[in-house]
């Protein structure tokens, strides 16, 4: 289970921290996006009082300050519909929460003392923004409203010095502030972690549920339902680029004998090595499937040739018929080979047709004596 550190947040595995950064990427555009209209607008409608608390002569330094201020968001607000935002786009962010705050402070510093009760309460709609809103991670605005705090009551209280009872009652709201909104960060962060494990999770769950529907439990080849869905991929190319692909319907001879003599359990180990060694004979790009008992089937694509077909036939029997190692009393087995290229005239352009030329073909390779390979007429 992937942990994730109790502070930061992050995962361990920097893999998963990773995927689960770009998951959440789409959604931190929008929401970025969202946030900085709101907290523009919100700007914007809080100086629309300044006339009500500055002075005459400080309403232009005000706006001047609060413009500056809102040129980073709307800047980033520029970036997100650029490539510039997947790169670094929680640093982005969180400079929108840090201009916010910036911009207040600066505005409660060239203003009187009395001013503060209106513009104030303005650094704590700015703590909630950060923690809950922009988009920031927790630790990331964590930081910013800690340095906001320590900045706050470096210039009002030791270097403007504002009257002690006042900054004590402002930090007491400012760390409530913090401590509210980055509560509610946290958890709403940490929440969206693990709902991402839990989605992670249940997809690897689904995927093994489906590599376990489409491919045989013995040996972990591809199932007839997965070989259906290649082949009508192969036809397709077929049509497209007028290449000849070849089934190969492969049954082994005297593999009763070994069930018979030497049990099931060894019959099923046999099959799965010999499932191995098809898979070893072949190229990546073809399909080995197990149809069912000692029944498999080869989708070579691109074969090119009879002849092409027929040498693989030959080195498929070649390596089905190397004894088992750890089985020295096995009896000896072989197969059966009945190839069947397409498309071809006369063909039927389906899996189910396809599959039955090649077995009426290996049919007739057993009736000639087994040990061999029949091309379909």
């Amino acid at each position: 289970m992937n942990r994730m550190h109790p502070l930061t947040l992050r995962f361990h595995d920097p893999e998963t921290e990773r995927a689960f950064l770009r998951q959440l990427l789409p959604r931190l555009r929008l929401q970025g996006r969202a946030a900085i209209v709101v907290g523009v607008f919100v700007y914007f409608v809080y100086g629309a009082l300044d006339h009500l608390f500055v002075p005459p002569n400080q309403l232009g330094l005000v706006w001047v300050i609060r413009m500056l201020a809102l040129a980073v968001p709307l800047g980033v607000l520029v970036l997100t519909f650029t490539p510039w935002f997947e790169k670094a786009n929680q640093f982005l962010l969180a400079q929108v929460g840090l201009s916010a705050s910036l911009g207040l402070i600066a505005m409660l510093w060239h203003l009187p003392v009395d001013s503060s009760a209106y513009y104030y309460p303005g650094l704590m709609l700015a703590t909630f923004y950060t923690y809950n809103l922009i988009g920031a991670r927790f630790i990331q605005a964590l930081g910013i409203n800690v340095f906001v705090l320590l900045l706050y009551n470096l210039l009002f209280g030791f270097v403007s010095a504002y009257p002690d009872p006042m900054l004590l009652s402002q930090n007491f709201f400012m760390i409530s502030a913090n401590l509210i909104g980055g509560a509610a960060g946290y958890l709403v962060e940490y929440q969206r972690r693990q709902l991402f494990l839990r989605e992670v999770q249940l997809d690897r769950e689904r995927r093994l549920h489906l590599q376990r529907s489409l491919h045989d439990r013995l040996t972990g080849l591809p199932n007839r339902d997965l070989l259906d869905d290649r082949m009508n991929q192969a036809l397709a190319l077929a049509r497209r680029d007028s290449e000849r692909h070849a089934g190969f319907f492969v049954d082994l001879d005297g593999f009763k004998s070994v069930n018979d003599t030497l049990g099931h359990e060894v019959g099923d180990t046999v099959l799965r090595e010999i499932a191995r060694r098809l898979v070893a004979a072949t190229r990546e790009t073809d399909t080995i499937s197990r149809l069912g008992g000692d029944e498999f089937f080869l989708l070579v694509q691109d074969i090119g040739s009879c002849d092409a077909a027929a040498h693989l036939a030959e080195k498929l029997i070649r390596i089905i018929e190397e004894p088992v190692a750890g089985l020295p009393d096995m009896p000896p087995i072989s197969a059966s080979i009945g190839i069947c290229l397409f498309p071809q005239m006369g063909l039927e352009s389906t899996p189910e047709a396809i599959i039955r030329c090649a077995d009426q073909s290996m049919y007739r390779a057993k009736a000639a004596g087994k040990r061999r390979y029949q091309l379909a007429q």
